[in-house]
């Protein structure tokens, strides 16, 4: 029986390829931290979060050199990029114009009136979705006055930008209402989902390093999920940003939402482990970031209770005394010099992965 409520009914926007709302898959971004301006480091950190299942990627617009640099970076990369603009609304217009797949603004801090219909009319002559991006660390003066630093606060906000694009003719939105305390995040947009069918783009802002900021994203994120709250997601970490990506598509795998390449489980060791085995969980869990196949691996400590312990998944290894085993659903396949069960398992992985390939080709 799920425990997830029904998924609020939204419209649904496109950016770039990749559907957003609606009955769509939730979808998880990330956003380099490279200087844009440094076309080929962008560009890298792009491939590699693709390589880890990124399905939009954002990146900031400082200057004037950046957005221009996003033309050179768009021709290079296989996923949709949206241009991250504060303030000055020509970036976001130069941005456009090198063919980046969304905007993400404030309208409230671009400007005047004529400003914002300018970014507006260049949106809808490329065809580009805006997300409205309200921050519990920037909310305008007048609302922060009225209300505080608040959910109600970071609600209002969102309503009069989501007003402001409406009242210009402009539909393809999606709202993101971001905090650093999970409460307050979680609690705005309780508040403004039944008020509005925009699709929303779910995430804990400035939530930390890896471990704080796993557990505010699992925390805040998955329980939004569970309500049916939520249309794409990122998971923000003062790390490399495949980590956000990781640890989004385990978010979506744990509610039961998506999911994406191998499951990995591990036992958290004893005095019977006899080999390093967070080690070679580590080697593994990276191995398997590339890898397609919708399966379960298992890394266990020892050969004594590994097989049995883990026999629901489809492949494992068991650490021993100078080798360890090889097992599938539970059974022993054979053993292994401890020196090479990881290079092992990855090898009998692929196979399989070739295996289902083959037959989901033949059905087709």
């Amino acid at each position: 029986m799920s425990l997830l409520k029904e998924r609020r009914k939204t419209r649904q926007i496109n950016v770039g390829s990749q559907p957003v709302g609606s009955d769509a898959p939730v979808s998880v971004q990330s956003m380099t931290n490279t200087q844009t301006q440094d076309v080929q480091a962008t560009v890298n950190q792009i491939l590699s979060l693709e390589k880890a299942g990124c399905e939009i990627v954002r990146a900031a617009v400082p200057d004037m050199e950046a957005a221009k640099a996003l033309k050179k970076i768009k021709a290079q990369i296989h996923i949709p990029l949206i241009a991250d603009i504060h303030f000055d609304w020509r970036l976001a217009i130069a941005s456009a114009e090198s063919g980046v797949d969304g905007l993400r603004i404030n309208p409230g801090n671009i400007g005047t009136a004529d400003k914002i219909k300018a970014v507006v009319d260049c949106a809808k002559a490329h065809k580009l979705p805006i997300r409205i991006g309200v921050n519990g660390g920037s909310l305008e003066k007048e609302i922060e006055k009225q209300y505080g630093v608040t959910a109600r606060g970071m609600v209002e906000s969102a309503l009069a930008n989501i007003r402001i694009l409406e009242d210009l003719g402009f539909y393809d939105i999606k709202v993101s209402l971001k905090a650093s305390d999970v409460a307050r995040t979680v609690e705005a947009y309780r508040q403004l989902s039944p008020l509005t069918d925009v699709p929303l783009h779910v995430g804990v802002t400035e939530a930390g390093g890896l471990y704080a900021g796993i557990t505010k994203s699992a925390i805040g994120i998955g329980m939004l999920l569970s309500e049916g709250i939520g249309d794409t997601i990122r998971v923000s970490l003062t790390r490399d940003p495949v980590e956000e990506i990781r640890t989004g598509f385990e978010i979506l795998r744990a509610l039961g939402l998506r999911q994406r390449g191998p499951e990995l489980i591990s036992c958290p060791t004893c005095g019977r482990c006899k080999i390093n085995l967070f080690k070679i969980a580590e080697q593994v869990e990276k191995a398997l970031l590339e890898r397609s196949a919708r399966i379960k691996v298992a890394i266990m400590g020892c050969v004594v209770n590994g097989p049995g312990e883990a026999k629901e998944a489809d492949i494992g290894i068991a650490g021993g005394d100078g080798n360890g085993i090889l097992f599938k659903k539970g059974k022993v396949i054979r053993k292994i010099d401890q020196a090479y069960l990881v290079d092992e398992l990855i090898k009998e992985i692929d196979a399989m992965t070739l295996k289902a390939e083959e037959v989901n080709g033949k059905e087709s």
